[in-house]
């Protein structure tokens, strides 16, 4: 009976050290300042490796600095991170391979990456999903249904993302839903680090 409990506590005391050395490593953060506010965003680098690399090395590099929220959509989404307010597109690294069969889903808050009809297209650009948006989640391989990859979370400031999202839009060019008032993203900055 006593070599039981003694393993017992044992057993209990290696998983304690497991779970904190694991569970509790840290996701990195981020902080995006715009001109409307700052949000904070959490990343999943576990989930989506290749994506959340992609998405810190256009941070470290300054790639943000004054590009803007260029495609608002009330009730769907807000997406930035590729053009300067004269709707310039910056020039990006290659594209990367989609990992939205990871699990993550399109829903209140998430962070997405952006990217055309090919599904491997995505580059600088993101979005925050306003709503539960279930049809860009991943269903299958298929370049139709493999959907969009969720890599990360707003864990405080979804309020300026509610504002951000109400602001009037009109066109610009060949842009629809553009905010007729710049919402310009001042910083991109990472604020913590996996452990």
């Amino acid at each position: 009976m006593h070599k039981f409990y003694t393993f017992l506590t044992i057993s209990l005391i290696s998983a304690s050290a497991l779970i904190s050395n694991t569970a509790f490593a840290a996701n990195p953060q981020i902080s995006i300042e715009t001109n409307r506010g700052e949000f904070i965003v959490e990343l999943y680098p576990e989930e989506a490796p290749k994506t959340v690399a992609n998405f810190l090395q256009y941070v470290n590099s300054g790639f943000y600095k004054d590009t803007i929220f260029h495609r608002v959509i009330s009730r769907f989404m807000i997406q930035g991170g590729g053009f300067t307010a004269d709707m310039s597109e910056k020039q990006t690294r290659a594209p990367i391979i989609n990992e939205a069969g990871n699990g993550l889903l399109n829903e209140i808050g998430t962070l997405a990456m952006a990217r055309t009809g090919d599904p491997d297209s995505a580059t600088a650009q993101f979005f925050i999903n306003l709503e539960n948006n279930q049809f860009l989640n991943y269903q299958s391989p298929s370049p139709e249904l493999i959907g969009y990859c969720v890599f990360g979370r707003v864990l405080k400031g979804m309020d300026v993302v509610r504002e951000i999202a109400a602001t009037p839009t009109g066109n610009a060019g060949p842009y629809s839903d553009v905010p007729k008032s710049p919402i310009k993203i001042m910083q991109v900055k990472l604020l913590t680090k996996a452990m």
